[in-house]
């Protein structure tokens, strides 16, 4: 048999060879690292939070590592589409993932998944993190956590909230708080969160179960009313709003975060680099300021730190998931 001719079938030393070439060829490429472009897909569109974090961090990357750092916006199907697109990219750390909650709720909401977050992707470090909050309309009869829970048990299911979509952080953030408290809202899902805060202003909906980093704007002008924060101590941004563990509800702690992963055979020392120089980027005066004017907080993490994050919220919004019986729209 002519084994040349025929590249369906090696011998244990062709094989052997091949390996070898291909190990030798992935530490060539890791020591030049980077020598060319560097991309970070958002899997959302242009404008939201996701967005405004990758291209402030490409920013912050593009002089420490030497060459330009790109945002590619990559929407569709919930983060899958860019998602998957990343999982499915070569392993050489010019490809990255803007990572957010919508890859740990997706492992839930979707069946089958394009790609697995787990063994397909590798989280290379977190960047920061911005509590939820509950917002309503300034004209709505609530001042805190606790009367919008008397408004709601007194007329069940007459109070409506919006969201992003069916399985989106702020839908099943609601759901969490359903639970806890006891009440039923109605579910209104729009096609992006922006349109739910045009609504809240415009008095169509009535509430939002989001992050305060998505509202700031409105926060700062005194156009929206919160109600309360999910965090474990009180936002720089909202002094004076209570946390839900402050009014009873301490079960509820549900936040925005960003990290940055790479598929997951990308080689140990480009991912060890990626680690240090988005760190040190997070640290960064322009880092800073960007995230406290969003009222959110920069998170420092290792890579093995950054994975077991994503695990812990995968399991956690995989029970508010499964809890709601959220569907995809």
């Amino acid at each position: 048999m002519n084994l040349i001719k025929n590249p369906g079938t090696r011998s244990p030393m062709q094989w052997m060879l091949t390996c070898c070439l291909s190990f030798a060829a992935l530490s060539a490429s890791a020591q030049d690292y980077p020598n060319r472009a560097i991309k970070i897909i958002v899997p959302y569109g242009a404008g939201g939070s996701v967005d405004v974090i990758a291209r402030t961090l490409a920013q912050e990357l593009t002089p420490r590592l030497g060459q330009s750092v790109i945002v590619d916006n990559k929407p569709g199907a919930g983060s899958n589409v860019g998602s998957n697109l990343v999982a499915k990219s070569a392993p050489d750390g010019y490809t990255l993932l803007l990572t957010s909650p919508g890859n740990a709720i997706n492992v839930t909401l979707y069946n089958p998944m394009p790609y697995d977050v787990r063994t397909e992707l590798t989280q290379v470090a977190m960047i920061g993190r911005a509590p939820g909050i509950l917002l309503v309309s300034n004209g709505f009869p609530a001042s805190n956590v606790k009367e919008f829970v008397a408004l709601a048990k007194k007329s069940p299911g007459a109070i409506n909230f919006g969201s992003g979509g069916s399985g989106s952080s702020e839908h099943l953030g609601a759901e969490m708080f359903k639970s806890t408290a006891g009440i039923d809202l109605q579910h209104v899902p729009y096609k992006g969160g922006a349109a739910v805060i045009n609504d809240i202003l415009a008095g169509h909906v009535q509430a939002f179960f989001t992050n305060q980093a998505n509202v700031v704007g409105q926060i700062k002008a005194n156009s929206i009313k919160v109600l309360g924060v999910a965090a474990s101590q009180r936002s720089s941004l909202l002094p004076n709003v209570p946390t839900f563990a402050e009014q009873g509800y301490p079960q509820q702690m549900v936040s925005v975060w960003w990290g940055i992963a790479a598929p997951s055979k990308t080689p140990l020392p480009i991912l060890d680099m990626l680690n240090k120089e988005i760190l040190a980027s997070g640290a960064s005066a322009a880092m800073r300021s960007r995230l406290t004017d969003m009222g959110a907080e920069s998170i420092v993490t290792t890579r093995s730190q950054a994975n077991a994050f994503l695990e812990d919220e995968i399991v956690s919004w995989g029970k508010a998931v499964k809890s709601s019986n959220a569907q995809v729209d």
